[in-house]
């Protein structure tokens, strides 16, 4: 049997590059495809920070029940704004081999870094906390809408930077020259990877995703994103992870930060690749063991208020 497998994704610039990839990954294998755009909640509210929204998944939400509706087959989503539990009927079909993990700092000039007058922007409380726990006395401001709008909003404004993800500046190459690496800022779990998901009951599709997942990037992000589950980050709370390949074995950094950035309680695991399964979880258990509880409770009465 051979069908035209639908690709749901959202319309912004990034999301289609995506999606393209995607399909032209599935085309190579043989594989009929269409894209279909959809426009996202989380791209339609831009005037309110995403942690005011009080939704997890509100970048997947409507292209689930695109997918719950049969209007497409399968959805391609940056990871990172996939909640840990996926919607009752969806799976993982493929995680696409991870781009660049980091986030870069766009600015205007770097005097500002040495000073305590500095006004930085970022829709993400993750690069919030952590500027701030390094920049204690810098200003951090939110920014919103999909990449090419936030880099206008920087370039009209009196801000002396914002932070993006690498690799989503590199995919669609407007990456300018005056950015510096941010390597000391721990990535949100699963950045820069690419995620496919399908119906459960969809064996043609599932069939013809599991070719393109790349293993590697999987098992890493799988870690993150059981660090992120456990500690019960949903896509708001100030949690990085990363988890990388290094030899034979797996080596993972993860934090959860005060939303002030005043806090940080971090761990840090090596284990071989064969024997990491648990090790999100266990990670995520020393952190909550070690005043994550309490710093978890306190954030989300902030939020949820």
């Amino acid at each position: 049997m051979s069908k035209v497998i639908r690709i749901g994704t959202r319309d912004s610039e990034l999301a289609l590059w995506q999606a393209k990839t995607v399909q032209n990954a599935l085309e190579k294998t043989g594989h009929k495809t269409e894209l279909v755009p959809v426009k996202s909640t989380g791209d339609l509210n831009l005037d309110q920070p995403l942690y005011e929204m009080g939704i997890t998944g509100i970048f997947t939400k409507t292209l689930d029940v695109a997918m719950i509706k049969g209007e497409v087959d399968i959805a391609v989503h940056s990871m990172k704004d996939v909640p840990t539990a996926l919607p009752k009927g969806i799976v993982e079909g493929a995680v696409m081999k991870r781009a660049s993990n980091k986030d870069i700092l766009v600015h205007k000039g770097v005097d500002f870094l040495e000073s305590e007058n500095g006004t930085i922007a970022t829709g993400s409380l993750r690069r919030k906390a952590q500027w701030l726990y390094k920049h204690p006395e810098h200003k951090v401001v939110d920014l919103r809408g999909n990449v090419n709008t936030r880099m206008q909003k920087l370039e009209d404004s009196d801000w002396n930077g914002a932070i993006f993800a690498a690799a989503g500046l590199e995919r669609i190459e407007i990456k300018p020259e005056n950015f510096i690496d941010l390597n000391w800022m721990i990535p949100a779990p699963a950045q820069g990877a690419m995620l496919i998901v399908a119906m459960e009951d969809d064996k043609y599709c599932r069939e013809a995703l599991a070719l393109l997942n790349h293993k590697e990037s999987q098992v890493c992000v799988h870690i993150e994103r059981e660090f992120l589950k456990v500690l019960e980050g949903g896509c708001t709370a100030p949690i990085g992870a990363l988890a990388k390949k290094v030899n034979d074995h797996i080596h993972f950094h993860g934090a959860l930060f005060s939303l002030d950035g005043k806090k940080k309680i971090d761990v840090e695991r090596a284990l071989p690749f064969n024997e990491v399964e648990n090790m999100g979880k266990e990670c995520a258990l020393e952190i909550l063991n070690n005043g994550g509880r309490e710093l978890m409770a306190s954030i989300k009465s902030v939020l949820n208020n």
